[in-house]
């Protein structure tokens, strides 16, 4: 079994990554050009003096990385942190050690400190978005009734629309990721 540590020597810059994608790069891009890292914040400067890299598990075609990794870009490269990428799907060994409620939810990104331990995580979802998601499923007709994929497809691009451009949402990804690693980083 790889640890956690192979797995980021093995993976793909995060800036390379989103060079490559295929599907949903111009949105991820968007949050990458609009999004500004807050200035003066604390946990930059914490993570910057911590030793860290940062391994995300990922997939282009997914609406919440294509905007949590533009949001994490943003402060690994405020914070001079490498960051690389592997593929949920090609290798679900990984995945499977960080599963959300039982699924393989995505973006998941790890900490890893100088030892390839793991020292925090983070993912898929800041707590507004997940609201928001699940207010927006709430309002689904039953699966399998009439209207049912009609109704899931709008959402989904109406969520994909918010991801890029509600900046309450990539502020709310900051923040959330922030108060998620802040205290176990060593400063």
């Amino acid at each position: 079994m790889k640890s956690e540590q192979q797995y980021f020597e093995e993976g793909r810059p995060l800036a390379v990554y989103m060079d490559e994608m295929t599907t949903k790069k111009e949105q991820s891009f968007h949050v990458y050009e609009s999004f500004e890292v807050p200035a003066d914040d604390e946990f930059i400067n914490r993570l910057r003096d911590a030793d860290v890299h940062i391994l995300g598990i990922t997939e282009d075609w997914c609406g919440d990385a294509m905007m949590n990794n533009a949001v994490l870009r943003k402060i690994a490269e405020a914070a001079s942190v490498d960051v690389r990428v592997v593929l949920r799907d090609a290798d679900t060994e990984l995945i499977d050690r960080y599963l959300t409620n039982g699924g393989r939810s995505i973006p998941k990104y790890l900490v890893l400190n100088k030892e390839g331990e793991v020292i925090a995580t983070w993912g898929p979802r800041a707590a507004l978005v997940q609201d928001y998601v699940m207010n927006e499923k709430a309002k689904l007709p039953e699966p399998g009734t009439d209207g049912f994929e009609e109704a899931q497809k709008a959402i989904f691009q109406e969520l994909t629309t918010q991801l890029e451009t509600n900046t309450d949402f990539h502020m709310a990804t900051y923040s959330s990721i922030r108060e998620a690693w802040f205290a176990k980083l060593t400063s």
